[in-house]
């Protein structure tokens, strides 16, 4: 499995997880593509293999470059396993980076412009963001029973600590229950996304928004490695006893974006996890010269779960995400 070492890890071209040492920690770079200087590009990868057997769980971050919440998530899971590998069933797959092209340019997509989460599996024959994609998928996720999939808002908003999840789905329901979150959306998986591509190969996967861009959050870090811990004690993969918030999620069937028809300079009143009520007014713009020209209002109750914090809005931008409670 192993073709060469960078910086004392090992590089390897596919994931064998079988081939991975019992009851320790591994960490590898697994070599996907070359950049036009013919250099490779390395996605890291770290497994805790359990001596027992059990599910095969991966847990990912950075799949779009700028959404650097769930790193940190996974580096303190496994310095955490590292004490407890003893008692682990099954394996865990962590990849603290998905899109490392993004990730260096710090950029949401590829580099070639193209959305990762889009376009899974990939080809391989496609371009340069479908081939990655493809080996991603071929490589490493492909052996996944499960999924955390970790995300923030993108650049200018901001989002609340909430799950997407078919909450149709019985257990991938549960999933999203155990993830200490503020706010579940009712969010069946595309077929090109990281979440929909272990769905279909059989696994069951949910998304984790965890916070915003481009930064650091504690308070959602914290959270997010609570639900992973709730996470393998239900999967029986460790023992232990669920931590769980005092407040449950709210829990919402459906959701949408409420867009600018004018562009301008915009404040978006409400916070993130307030309730709104229809009619409620939600934001203002204003011209360059600071006179009112549109005021927007709720068109029905919900809960905000994602706003712009931009100021500077074209016609059709963003304004808040609204999520509808279940009754």
């Amino acid at each position: 499995m192993i073709v060469d070492t960078y910086l004392d890890v090992p590089v390897i071209k596919y994931l064998d997880i079988m081939q991975c040492p019992e009851g320790q920690i591994s960490k590898y770079f697994v070599r996907l593509v070359a950049d036009g200087m013919g250099m490779p590009i390395f996605v890291p990868v770290m497994v805790a293999r359990g001596k027992n057997p059990g599910s095969i769980l991966g847990i990912t971050a950075a799949t779009h470059g700028n959404e650097l919440n769930g790193i940190p998530v996974v580096q303190r899971l496994f310095k955490e396993l590292e004490e407890e590998i003893e008692l682990l069933n099954g394996i865990i797959i962590g990849v603290p980076v998905m899109n490392v092209p993004g990730y260096l340019s710090m950029e949401r997509r590829f580099n070639d412009g193209i959305d990762l989460n889009r376009i899974m599996p990939g080809k391989p024959d496609g371009n340069m963001s479908e081939v990655y994609a493809h080996r991603l998928t071929d490589r490493i996720v492909s052996q996944f029973d499960y999924l955390l999939d970790m995300h923030t808002a993108s650049f200018g908003r901001v989002n609340s600590y909430y799950i997407r999840a078919n909450i149709e789905d019985p257990e991938t329901y549960a999933l999203a229950q155990l993830q200490n979150a503020q706010i579940i959306l009712n969010s069946p998986a595309k077929d090109q996304t990281v979440r929909g591509v272990v769905q279909s190969n059989g696994g069951k996967a949910i998304t984790l928004e965890v916070g915003d861009p481009n930064k650091f959050q504690r308070s959602v870090i914290r959270s997010g490695l609570s639900g992973i811990h709730n996470t393998l004690i239900h999967l029986g993969m460790v023992d232990g006893e669920y931590e769980n918030n005092s407040a449950p999620p709210v829990v919402c069937e459906k959701s949408f974006w409420i867009h600018t028809d004018k562009g301008g300079i915009l404040q978006v009143l409400p916070n993130v996890t307030d309730f709104v009520q229809e009619g409620e007014r939600i934001a203002i713009m204003r011209n360059v010269f600071g006179d009112t020209i549109k005021e927007y209002f709720a068109p029905q109750h919900g809960i905000v779960i994602g706003k712009s914090v931009h100021p500077v809005s074209q016609t059709g931008s963003r304004i808040l995400h609204l999520g509808i409670a279940r009754v």
